[in-house]
C-alpha cells in the first residue's frame, strides 16, 4: 500500500514530467553534464509537523518539497533566458492540476532563488531552487 505522502509526491514528479525538452529526476545526484533541455531534479523535501484534527482523527500536512532547475548555455543571457523558460515552463504544469489528480488539496510553488554555479573546467551553469508546498491529509502519520 503506497502512503499519501508518496502518491502525492509521485504525482508532483509526474506533472513535472510534462515539462518539454527537460530531464526529470527524483532524488538522485546532479549528473556531470547538464542535458540541452535543462535539469529539473524533485527532492522529497520536509513534510513538517502536522496539524492534528481529532474527530475524525486527521493529519493535515504542509509538505515542502524542493525543486532543482538546472541549465548550460554559451553566454550568460543564454542561460538567463533557458532557466526562465524552465522555470516558467515548471509553473504551468503545476499551475495544471493544483490538486495532482485529488491526491491533495492544494500545490502550490514559491519564487525562485537563482544564481549562478561554477563548476572547475565546466561549461557554465545557472540553476534555482524552487520550494513546492503541497497540502494533503491523513489519517496516520505513516500513511
Amino acid at each position: 500500500m503506497t502512503t499519501r505522502r508518496e502518491q502525492v509526491l509521485t504525482a508532483l514528479f509526474e506533472r513535472m514530467r510534462t515539462v518539454p525538452e527537460a530531464t526529470i529526476r527524483r532524488n538522485e545526484p546532479l549528473p556531470e553534464k547538464v542535458p540541452a533541455g535543462g535539469l529539473v531534479v524533485l527532492r522529497d523535501g520536509d513534510p513538517g509537523e502536522p496539524e492534528v484534527v481529532l474527530s475524525p482523527l486527521t493529519y493535515l500536512w504542509t509538505h515542502r518539497a524542493v525543486v532543482e532547475a538546472i541549465v548550460s548555455g554559451a553566454t550568460p543571457a543564454a542561460r538567463d533566458t533557458a532557466l526562465d523558460d524552465l522555470l516558467a515552463s515548471l509553473g504551468e504544469a503545476i499551475a495544471g492540476d493544483r490538486t495532482l489528480g485529488g491526491r491533495c488539496d492544494h500545490i502550490e510553488a514559491g519564487a525562485p532563488d537563482v544564481g549562478a554555479i561554477a563548476v572547475e573546467g565546466g561549461a557554465p551553469l545557472k540553476g534555482a531552487t524552487v520550494t513546492v508546498t503541497l497540502v494533503y491529509a491523513t489519517t496516520d502519520p505513516l500513511a
